[in-house]
């Protein structure tokens, strides 16, 4: 493996804190309009005990740190972040193809002044 390599696996219940912490950066970054409602430890209990209880959750890694994830089920992509800074290089596509082979129908709801994210669905 190169030093640099992004990695795509499924993700265990320990990296649950970790994408948790991906989905708040993403947010605050993408959407800052959005209320701040729970604490990051509210989120993380969240992500194990519901996200990763429903869904499969894949991650891209880059030197074993998570950079983006999505979370999904049959009939629905749940949960789809990047760090800003792996925003737009392909990697969302990629997930959603990884979803794909796992479940031919899905859908998904969007904010609607999220226009990057309609965008890129």
């Amino acid at each position: 493996m190169k030093k640099h390599e992004l990695i795509l696996r499924q993700a265990t219940l320990e990296d649950a804190d970790t994408v948790a912490t991906v989905a708040r950066t993403s947010l605050e970054h993408f959407l800052p309009y959005l209320p701040d409602l729970y604490s990051l430890d509210a989120d993380k209990d969240f992500y194990r005990r519901v996200v990763f209880a429903e869904c499969e959750v894949w991650v891209y890694e880059r030197n074993q740190e998570i950079v983006g994830f999505c979370a999904f089920q049959e009939d629905w992509i749940d949960q789809l972040y990047f760090l800003p800074t792996y925003v737009g290089r392909g990697l969302g596509k990629a997930l959603l193809n990884k979803a794909k082979t796992r479940h031919p129908f899905l859908q998904l709801i969007v904010f609607q002044r999220n226009t990057r994210a309609i965008s890129f669905y």
